[in-house]
């Protein structure tokens, strides 16, 4: 994976963290920037060690599965692409009838690993392309830091879109690189 290709994964992976900021932005009164700070802290942390939990988890059985780890790292993508899209197009109530109003410890922490159970089961495809993890989960979760952020400040301009095309375009990328996995090794 090159490092556009795993800012790429960040973006895709943060979409969760910048929808559920933006949420936020909506029903917190006062707008503090402190808040944004907090929801990006927490969503950053946690997409940044979800993966490697998943990548040393990996590591241990890696032996048992090098012969089909390409074909893993494609289904793991498709999937995870597959339910984003999923819950994009799926009627919901507006996300932000369904927050607590406060940003409490226990709220944060929620929000971070509620965020980032997708980035555990992207350490381990990482793993299984033969990606070094630290560079890989800094990105990510810097990248997810800033969204989140951003996504917390631009609900005052953008209150009136939809974040459904967020999460469709993140959906798409997640699919787009894993058909890029399995097409390199198959080439090669």
């Amino acid at each position: 994976m090159t490092l556009f290709d795993i800012f790429l994964l960040g973006l895709a992976l943060s979409v969760d963290a910048f929808v559920v900021s933006f949420s936020y932005g909506l029903v917190l009164k006062p707008h503090k920037i402190e808040n944004g700070l907090r929801l990006g802290i927490s969503t950053g942390f946690f997409q940044f060690f979800m993966p490697v939990l998943g990548w040393y988890g990996a590591r241990s059985v890696n032996k048992y599965i090098e012969s089909i780890d390409h074909w893993l790292a494609f289904f793991v993508f498709l999937a995870l692409g597959i339910k984003i899209i999923g819950d994009a197009l799926e009627n919901q109530e507006e996300p932000s009838q369904k927050l607590e109003k406060k940003l409490t410890a226990r709220v944060l922490l929620m929000i971070g690993i509620a965020t980032s159970i997708d980035a555990l089961v992207t350490g381990a495809t990482i793993y299984f392309m033969h990606t070094p993890i630290m560079l890989s989960a800094i990105i990510i979760g810097l990248t997810t830091f800033v969204c989140a952020l951003l996504g917390y400040e631009l609900c005052c301009a953008f209150k009136r879109f939809s974040t459904k095309y967020l999460e469709l375009s993140a959906g798409i990328i997640l699919i787009a690189l894993g058909c890029k996995v399995l097409f390199e090794h198959l080439t090669s």
